[in-house]
């Protein structure tokens, strides 16, 4: 209304100004000059509103500010305000979309899987830092590159080259060598016009796990299946052949003898799994070492009685007297299988010594020493896996079952113990749980206490 009306006073004043002069056609010519300024200063408005538009669209960022629009009258300055209007609008809801786009990416850098974001021709849009580290990528060299150029394993070519992509596919990670094997899971989506997104995992330690569930389960049968195929075959013969007394009599012996190994292997068995689910054993509870000296020495002299004609020379000095804090029953698991270790594979006539020892900085030490055949240096940090043995012919001969440093060692790490193995093919070996200060403290006998008093 507003930009009709200076129309209007426009062509009046010029028609006005043009009749003034008394010219014949002063008036027309006047109207014709008005409408001519008008529509000037007009297209000054038009000119202003259309320069700032284009400023605004060459603008790199995002977001007009109100005072970079001009100051513009009637239609142009409305048409300009609502533009204006619209346009903040319009980045506010980019700023916004930019925002929670960031919030997503942020996620997937903070996601413990890797994501790879791959276009129609299989080139990288996006990764995020647990994909560099998982496919070696340089997060800004690599992107616009083609995944089979950066992954060469033929296995992950030809699993993106069949589009199947209901499984995922196991392949050596960028880090992985022969000393450390690293697996990886890789997993394709398809999305979008034939875009991908590619989910990475480290399976490293579920396939070691695996491979340690698979070599357990396969170990306990071979362990149960020797005995039973033995007692079987006793039972066979007992039920079919006709025995006298002294045959039937070492049947059975050989009967009883085998069941002994099932039973302690299970036992063993139950006592590294209770170790493994049971709660860290307390502070408050105290043993005193002398008493774990006496049960283990007891049942060091009676493996020997058995195992070995003439016996061995067994020495225990319990030290001072002391106390360790922790499962009594736990901790005369671990120092028994030490002291029967040792028992069980020193010749007959050979020196087993068992010391306990308390250290100037308040440790305790459980030491126990032989003059065995001693371990080559290759096997010594497999000695406490699972059924892993030096020897096996000999350690089926002497009884053992193959978890007895497997349970020392477990009990050890719930108790906050080390434990050392020092052995020399030929010398004899030496294993020692070194508990903390902690967990060891000295115990006040009745001439100790008198004395302070």
């Amino acid at each position: 209304m507003i930009r009709w009306i200076f129309f209007t006073i426009c062509m009046l004043a010029g028609g006005a100004l043009g009749w003034l002069t008394a010219t014949k056609f002063g008036f027309g010519l006047g109207v014709l000059a008005g409408g001519l300024v008008w529509l000037a200063l007009d297209m000054v408005n038009f000119r202003r509103l259309l320069s700032w538009l284009r400023t605004e669209q060459n603008s790199d960022s995002p977001g007009i500010s109100a005072s970079a629009l001009p100051s513009l009258s009637g239609i142009w300055g409305d048409l300009g305000d609502r533009t204006r209007r619209l346009l903040e609008i319009r980045d506010r809801y980019y700023l916004e979309g930019q925002a929670r786009l960031d919030e997503f990416l942020a996620a997937m850098q903070a996601s413990p899987s890797g994501v790879v974001l791959l276009d129609a021709q299989g080139r990288i849009e996006w990764c995020n830092q647990m994909a560099v580290q998982h496919f070696g990528f340089d997060a800004q060299r690599d992107l616009r590159q083609h995944i089979a150029n950066l992954v060469r394993e033929p296995a992950f070519n030809a699993y993106m080259a069949s589009a199947d992509f209901s499984h995922d596919v196991v392949i050596p990670g960028h880090s992985s060598t022969l000393a450390r094997p690293v697996k990886l899971s890789v997993h394709a989506h398809a999305y979008g016009k034939n875009r991908k997104l590619l989910l990475s995992g480290d399976i490293t330690a579920v396939e070691l796990a695996e491979a340690m569930r698979r070599d357990f389960v396969a170990n306990v049968s071979h362990e149960i299946r020797t005995p039973l195929t033995v007692l079987a075959g006793f039972i066979e013969t007992l039920q079919t052949l006709p025995l006298n007394e002294a045959e039937r009599t070492r049947y059975l012996a050989l009967m009883a003898q085998q069941s002994l190994r099932m039973q302690t292997l299970v036992t063993d068995l139950l006592t590294l799994s209770r170790l493994e689910g049971g709660p860290v054993p307390g502070v408050n509870d105290w043993t005193t070492t002398s008493a774990l000296f006496a049960q283990c020495e007891q049942e060091a002299r009676a493996l020997s009685g058995v195992i070995a004609p003439h016996g061995h020379r067994l020495e225990f000095e319990s030290g001072m007297a002391c106390e360790i804090s922790g499962i009594q029953a736990e901790l005369h698991s671990a120092l028994s299988n030490l002291v029967t270790n040792a028992v069980r594979y020193t010749p007959d006539g050979g020196l087993v010594q068992v010391n306990w020892i308390l250290l100037e900085d308040g440790r305790g030490q459980f030491q126990v020493r032989d003059t065995g055949r001693g371990i080559a240096p290759e096997h010594l940090p497999r000695l406490t896996e699972r059924f892993y043995r030096v020897d096996r012919s000999r350690s089926r001969e002497t009884g053992g079952t193959g978890l007895g440093l497997a349970i020392v060692k477990h009990v050890a790490q719930r108790h906050g113990a080390e434990l050392r193995i020092e052995s020399q093919p030929g010398r004899g070996s030496c294993f020692s749980i070194i508990f903390p200060a902690a967990r060891v403290r000295r115990l006040q006998t009745a001439e100790t206490a008198l004395a302070s008093l």
